[in-house]
């Protein structure tokens, strides 16, 4: 068993990888429980699928990708609040059309790409985790490592804001201030988790760790640890399955984190489907 879990350290890409999928695993989880308790999960699709065009763009002009995806996913978010104080357009319709727009345009950018280049880019839309070089796991942890802090600073004041958005603004919160710093956050760690799930599978690493605590914890604070270990814990599995059974990285680790999430809610003691009634407090 040992021998089992030291064999892939040997390689310097598997240990590339680990220090990714441990960051990742962590920062979705942190941020993603912000998403889970607004109930804006669909913001989460919407940024990830509008950072496409970005990074695309970005490719093209020969500048770094992460900047180029972290614009596109900010300027999704500033279309989105534009459409939604403008006109009578509600906000889940209004990410709807973003997002579908801008990723649209992403496929569109990248199949030119891909024409002229003969590369492939897809890796950007399902993940490629075992390719990350080191500037890239040394991008990702100055990302991790900004948000994280971001988080700490902010925790009380996004706290109220998460929970009582009305409260806060009549206490005096800028609360248009936390709703823009809570999305650049959220585009932040997208950049961050491209490389390791692509776009199309970051929404899980970021909804599934904290609905999984959600089942299991109350407080806030209490969903984002457990998170953070269920999103490590899923993603270091997800990455030896990954290797031992030759499977696409990505989706490996959103099916470990999909597993435990049915297993939470067949078994959780106060939610579990199958624990009795009589046995839920």
């Amino acid at each position: 068993m040992l021998e089992a879990l030291i064999e892939p350290l040997q390689y310097g890409f598997m240990q590339r990888s680990l220090v990714i999928a441990i960051l990742v695993g962590l920062l979705c989880a942190v941020v993603g429980s912000y998403l889970m308790v607004q109930r804006l999960a669909l913001l989460g699709d919407a940024i990830s699928h509008s950072v496409l065009p970005g990074l695309a763009i970005a490719f093209m002009i020969g500048a770094n990708i992460f900047v180029g995806a972290f614009i596109a996913g900010v300027m999704s978010t500033m279309a989105i609040a534009w459409i939604r104080t403008r006109s009578p357009i509600k906000e889940d319709a209004a990410m709807g059309i973003v997002f579908s727009a801008f990723f649209a345009l992403g496929v569109t950018l990248i199949t030119v790409i891909q024409k002229d280049n003969k590369i492939d880019l897809n890796h950007f839309l399902f993940g490629n985790i075992l390719g990350v070089t080191i500037d890239e796991v040394r991008d990702t942890a100055i990302i991790a490592a900004i948000v994280l802090i971001v988080v700490i600073l902010l925790y009380k004041e996004l706290l109220f804001y998460t929970f009582d958005p009305l409260g806060a603004q009549a206490a005096g919160l800028p609360v248009n201030k936390l709703n823009f710093g809570l999305m650049l956050l959220i585009a932040l760690t997208i950049v961050a988790s491209m490389k390791a799930v692509g776009v199309i599978l970051v929404l899980s690493l970021l909804i599934t760790p904290g609905a999984t605590a959600y089942l299991l914890v109350k407080r806030l604070h209490q969903v984002m640890f457990l998170g953070a270990g269920i999103g490590v814990f899923s993603s270091i599995s997800g990455m030896y399955l990954s290797y031992f059974y030759n499977l696409p990285s990505g989706p490996a680790i959103v099916l470990v984190v999909s597993g435990l999430f049915l297993l939470a809610l067949l078994f959780s003691p106060k939610h579990g489907v199958l624990i009795p009634s009589t046995y839920q407090k």
